[in-house]
């Protein structure tokens, strides 16, 4: 945005005086002795000046000098220079813009200075004392009573007027730098949270990768290892599922890991795209090869989902099932999925034995589940996924026994934002 040379002007006259204002103070009040002496000198074509030279140049020398506590004073300023000027006038001078012109400085800088009620009342006060002593000087006696004060009038009001918008201009530059100033304060603290949100995020990613393929692979090795003996192909079979549990493991953690590599390189290689629920089958035939059988149930019509819901239903059937493989006796779990015209509910439920003699939250968290799913990082990850979307979710044992966890996800994400990640 360009600035006009005379606001480049103005600007610099103001820094130099907020840089040195008393030269500022001195040279001025020097120009205005200046325009107050001249101004007790001019008559009207065919009259005498007053007698009183000496009189009126103490009385303006006064008025000048009093402008030097203007910064400290103004209203002391404004009193004494309104005071001489209208003794002045009573004498007999004419009254001019140049014999105003210390009263006009001491208005301005008031209207500069002050709040809006003081420039008011000192302001109003001092048109009227100097309208009536120009009405009532023998001066002017040729000329109308209107002519006599209207000029005055306006002329006193200029300063005011000019004082009240360089009030008002410090006011916005303040507001302005106040402004920045807050911004520049701020701008790291909500760096700092955009870095915390996003070390979350990706401890949410890593930890739903590495828990369920790690799960699912201690799990599938375990069964191979009890069957060996006895069953050696299904034995077999289950450790081929398992270089396929690493492998894909291991796919998803480079994926992740190269998010965090990629820079804006339109030559670096593509990510792999985020999962969702497409890949739901294989998440049950990985569970199935470590001895949990999973049945899928869909109710209402499919709809398809927006990336983020997406990613964050398949994250939480998966991280539920990860928990049922860990933490469950059982060797069943039931996954339902109930389409809306708003929403996606999901419903991961394992059955278990209630403990005998315990209420329901013993039976839920015993032996159908263990107590670790409840305070780890689990379900606390589910839930942060489904509030960053703007879902819900409930989990906790069942009263005749197992765990439950219930999400409702809306079809398009409505919360934080979305972000769909590998």
């Amino acid at each position: 945005m360009s600035t006009s040379p005379e606001r480049r002007y103005a600007d610099r006259i103001e820094e130099f005086s907020d840089r040195h204002p008393h030269v500022v103070d001195v040279v001025l009040v020097a120009a205005l002795m200046g325009c107050a002496s001249l101004g007790s000198m001019l008559t009207l074509p065919g009259a005498d000046p007053p007698d009183q030279d000496g009189t009126a140049a103490a009385f303006m020398g006064v008025a000048c000098l009093a402008l030097l506590k203007h910064r400290r004073h103004p209203r002391v300023a404004v009193v004494v220079s309104a005071a001489c000027t209208v003794t002045v006038i009573a004498l007999g001078y004419l009254l001019t813009p140049l014999l105003l012109a210390p009263v006009m400085a001491a208005l301005y800088w008031l209207a500069t200075l002050t709040d809006r009620p003081t420039t008011r009342a000192y302001g109003l006060a001092t048109m009227v004392a100097v309208t009536v002593a120009a009405a009532i000087s023998d001066s002017m006696d040729h000329l109308s009573l209107l002519l006599r004060t209207i000029g005055p009038f306006f002329w006193l009001l200029l300063p005011l007027a000019a004082g009240n918008m360089t009030r008002l201009r410090r006011a916005y530059l303040q507001a302005v730098q106040a402004r920045a100033e807050h911004a520049e304060r701020t701008r790291e603290e909500e760096a700092r949270l955009r870095v915390t949100e996003e070390r979350m995020r990706i401890a949410r990613e890593l930890h739903d990768v590495v828990a369920h393929h790690l799960a699912l692979a201690n799990a599938q090795a375990g069964t191979a290892a009890h069957l060996v003996l006895t069953s050696p192909q299904q034995s077999q079979k289950i450790l081929t599922d398992l270089t396929g549990t690493t492998s894909s493991a291991l796919r998803e953690l480079k994926a992740t890991l190269g998010l965090l590599r990629q820079n804006g390189d339109p030559d670096s290689a593509p990510l792999e795209p985020s999962p969702g629920l497409a890949r739901l089958p294989e998440l049950v035939s990985a569970c199935a090869s470590a001895g949990v059988t999973v049945t899928v149930t869909t109710t209402g019509e499919p709809q398809p989902l927006s990336p983020g819901v997406d990613l964050t239903a398949f994250r939480i059937v998966q991280e539920a099932l990860t928990n049922v493989t860990k933490h469950a006796t059982t060797e069943a779990a039931t996954v339902g999925l109930s389409y809306s015209d708003s929403r996606l509910l999901i419903t991961v439920v394992n059955d278990g034995p209630a403990a005998a003699g315990a209420g329901p939250a013993a039976a839920g968290a015993g032996p159908a589940f263990g107590a670790g799913a409840l305070h780890g990082f689990g379900v606390m990850g589910m839930r942060e996924r489904a509030h960053s979307i703007g879902g819900e979710l409930r989990a906790g044992p069942r009263p005749d026994g197992g765990f439950e966890v219930t999400t409702a996800l809306p079809l398009q994400p409505y919360g934080a934002g979305e972000r769909a990640t590998p």
